[in-house]
């Protein structure tokens, strides 16, 4: 069986959607933080680095990252 090669434009429109996707579903989860934030069940701020830190009231603290959310405590 051979492989077909894809096309550039193909890889690119792929990528373009995959991109698409991932910045639909971080502003569906910044959404659902701003929820919580707003509804008085966490808090947020800026960390020195830059990124965001969010405490939730239950004693949870993680960090949210460009690409990621890192459980501290």
């Amino acid at each position: 069986m051979r492989a077909m090669a894809s096309s550039p434009d193909a890889n690119s429109q792929t990528q373009a959607a995959a991109s698409r996707r991932i910045q639909d579903a971080k502003s569906r989860v910044m959404a659902a933080i701003g929820e919580l934030v707003d509804g008085g069940k966490a808090e947020w701020s800026h960390t020195a680095t830059g990124e965001i830190e969010l405490r939730l009231l239950t004693g949870e603290v993680f960090v949210l990252g460009e690409i990621f959310v890192t459980r501290v405590e």
